[in-house]
Formats: C-alpha cells, sequence, structure tokens
C-alpha cells in the first residue's frame, strides 16, 4: 500500500511540474480555440503514456526477479500471471487518478493572464 500512495504521489508530483512549466501553452491553445476537454486529453494522455512506460518496465524487470524471491512467495507461483495483471490495472487507475488533478488545474488558466510578459 505504502509503495502505491508513493508511485501516486510521484505521478503527481511530475504532472503536476509539467503542467505548471507549460502554463503559456496551456494558454495559447485555449486561446486558439482549444476547449477544456483537449486540455484534459493532452495532460492525462501524457501522464498515461508514462505510466504505462513505468508499468512496463516494471513487470520486464519483475519477471525475472521473480526467480530470485521465489522462496519468499507464498500461495503463488513465481509468475502469477494474474497477480501481474492486477497490479498493472491498479497502478494505471492510479495515474489516471493522479493526472487528473494537475489536468484540471491546467483548465483554470486564463488565456490573457497566460499570455501576459512578466
Amino acid at each position: 500500500m505504502a509503495t502505491l500512495l508513493l508511485a501516486i504521489a510521484g505521478v503527481y508530483g511530475v504532472m503536476s511540474f509539467s503542467t505548471s512549466q507549460r502554463t503559456r501553452e496551456f494558454g495559447v491553445r485555449l486561446a486558439l480555440g482549444a476547449t477544456g476537454r483537449d486540455i484534459v486529453g493532452l495532460v492525462v494522455r501524457e501522464g498515461l503514456a508514462l505510466a504505462g512506460l513505468g508499468v512496463i518496465l516494471g513487470v520486464a524487470l519483475a519477471l525475472p526477479l521473480t526467480r530470485v524471491l521465489r522462496t519468499l512467495l507464498f500461495g503463488v507461483t513465481e509468475t502469477d500471471p494474474m497477480t501481474f495483471v492486477v497490479v498493472s490495472l491498479v497502478l494505471a487507475v492510479a495515474a489516471l487518478a493522479a493526472c487528473y488533478v494537475p489536468a484540471s488545474r491546467a483548465l483554470r488558466v486564463d488565456p490573457v493572464q497566460a499570455l501576459r510578459i512578466d
């Protein structure tokens, strides 16, 4: 459970930083006619792409490491497909939830404020 919370915090932090750095881009997109759905879709898609890459790399590294940890596994085989699928899906849903907050914050960007030169 603690690792899931750390994963959510990490994805949220990266996506929040990314969206805050792209405030002007979102302002331009909104000024040129992009809808809120477009902005949210863009941010969520990028977050899920990063999470998907992480899940793929994690599964690829976990498969050979399970052989090392075989003595610690009780009640499942070392390459139990259901365990890998369920954990991957939980992480994908957690990443989606962690991406939604920065995406909804990106919607509140006022195009005039975003384009103002400081």
